[in-house]
């Protein structure tokens, strides 16, 4: 398991910023912490103890300006923002409140929803506005040294939502974030809550990809101590899950009154116990690479260890997540340069627009007209041009210029009607066919020959 102790390295991050500002903003002071648990773990009692702690903290660095101007430590020190729209009181005053923008009851009322569907569909309609809360975090991220954000205490309708998911990602893109899992102490004891507890938090690490930090919380009435060895020692967790069912809470010190085992008889084998112990194997390489701090959100104890879990996980961001970003921005920046010059490709072949930009010279019509060389693209096969001069309509050239027709088509036509009510076939042209020749070349003399008057008059 990593330990939380602060290891910052100024000018690596420095210049890796200097790598990145291409195509990401440069990495601001601030740090974000996307505070997450389950419901009655202690979110936000935990956010308003952190925000007096770096008050606290910063008042003592700077006694001066505290004295003169408390206020303005306190805003320096932690910026506030609450996600829960159903909250009804919170220990802390929020900078950004989404009770504020979207009235929760109101949600439910209109459109007929439950409790947990109009929390979620009250974080819907925030989140298309929350283009504006990232411009006024950006705005702060290099006047303050944390910015706390409090979610909503059903943990699925913020970390499985689409709404949850375009928060984690902007604020990641612009901030260095970590995720801190807020887990309830006390109600961890039973082997199987442990274990249900360390699945989410593993789920929820591998889904953002993000800095976690294990938060685990109300250590004052519970040390966490116990939740550690069996973080390190899977004999340690294996010999408490026999001591009983696995749902049962365990003896492990301060003489809880609902824990069974404490005599050290064994507890029968069930599938809940087996299950349990297999996950906990596979949790192994989840639990050594996990940061993992208790605190107590009453007394304020533990809030130095975690903040130097959250600087440890700020110079994460930097060394891991960051140049992964800049690493998918870029590509997708080449996906669509690629794409439009393919665009751009293909409207210069339709338009017959060379490379160079100039336009492509026409191709020579042969024996009808003019010379130069015929660009293979333009060349029609002598097939179709027969075809075409056996149905092009009489009196039109195809050339846009409409010509009268002469004595000779009118006694041809007039000759060919004849023919057809005494029940011949009509032979077109045979009055002007000469011997040898076919109906096209009949067909292309006369054209050229009325062209020529036409031309002429």
């Amino acid at each position: 398991m990593a330990s939380a102790s602060s290891s910052t390295t100024p000018a690596a991050g420095s210049s890796r910023s200097n790598q990145d500002a291409e195509l990401l903003p440069p990495i601001p002071k601030s740090n974000a912490i996307l505070v997450i648990g389950m419901a009655g773990s202690g979110k936000s009692t935990l956010a308003g103890a952190l925000s007096r702690h770096l008050e606290a903290e910063a008042a003592k660095r700077n006694p001066s300006a505290a004295s003169s101007d408390p206020s303005a430590s306190s805003s320096d020190a932690s910026y506030l923002v609450n996600l829960d729209p159903a909250v009804s009181t919170l220990n802390y005053e929020p900078n950004v409140d989404i009770r504020d923008t979207v009235d929760y009851k109101r949600v439910m009322d209109e459109y007929n929803l439950g409790p947990n569907g109009g929390i979620l569909t009250a974080l819907n309609l925030f989140t298309t506005k929350f283009d504006q809360v990232m411009g006024i975090l950006e705005g702060r991220s290099n006047e303050v040294d944390n910015i706390i954000l409090d979610t909503p205490g059903q943990i699925e309708i913020f970390t499985w939502s689409a709404s949850g998911t375009i928060i984690t990602d902007s604020l990641a893109s612009a901030l260095p974030t970590c995720i801190a899992y807020v887990v309830d102490t006390p109600r961890t004891t039973a082997p199987a809550t442990f274990m249900s507890n360390m699945l989410y938090a593993c789920s929820i690490m591998y889904k953002t990809k993000l800095p976690f930090i294990i938060v685990f919380n109300k250590e004052d009435e519970q040390d966490a101590g116990f939740a550690r060895e069996w973080m390190e020692d899977f004999e340690a967790f294996q010999e408490a899950l026999n001591k009983g069912n696995a749902t049962d809470q365990v003896d492990v010190g301060r003489g809880n009154p609902r824990a069974r085992g404490a005599a050290g008889q064994e507890g029968e084998a069930s599938y809940m116990n087996s299950l349990v112990n297999s996950m906990a194997l596979l949790l192994e390489e989840f639990y050594n690479s996990i940061r993992a701090v208790s605190v107590s959100s009453l007394t304020g104890s533990g809030m130095p260890s975690f903040l130097s879990a959250v600087q440890e996980a700020r110079q994460e961001y930097v060394d891991e997540y960051r140049p992964e970003l800049e690493a998918l921005r870029a590509s997708r920046k080449q996906k669509q340069e690629e794409r439009k010059k393919r665009e751009v490709e293909k409207m210069m072949r339709d338009l017959r627009v060379k490379p160079s930009g100039k336009a492509a010279p026409k191709a020579a019509t042969g024996a009808r007209g003019g010379g130069g060389e015929v660009d293979d693209d333009d060349e029609e096969d002598p097939r179709i041009t027969r075809m075409a001069d056996r149905m092009r309509v009489p009196g039109y050239e195809g050339d846009g210029l409409i010509m009268e027709p002469d004595d000779d088509d009118v006694l041809l036509q007039t000759h060919g009607a004849a023919q057809t009510q005494a029940g011949q076939v009509p032979r077109r042209g045979g009055a002007q066919r000469g011997e040898g020749e076919d109906l096209a070349s009949v067909g292309q003399r006369r054209r050229e020959e009325q062209l020529a008057r036409a031309r002429l008059g």
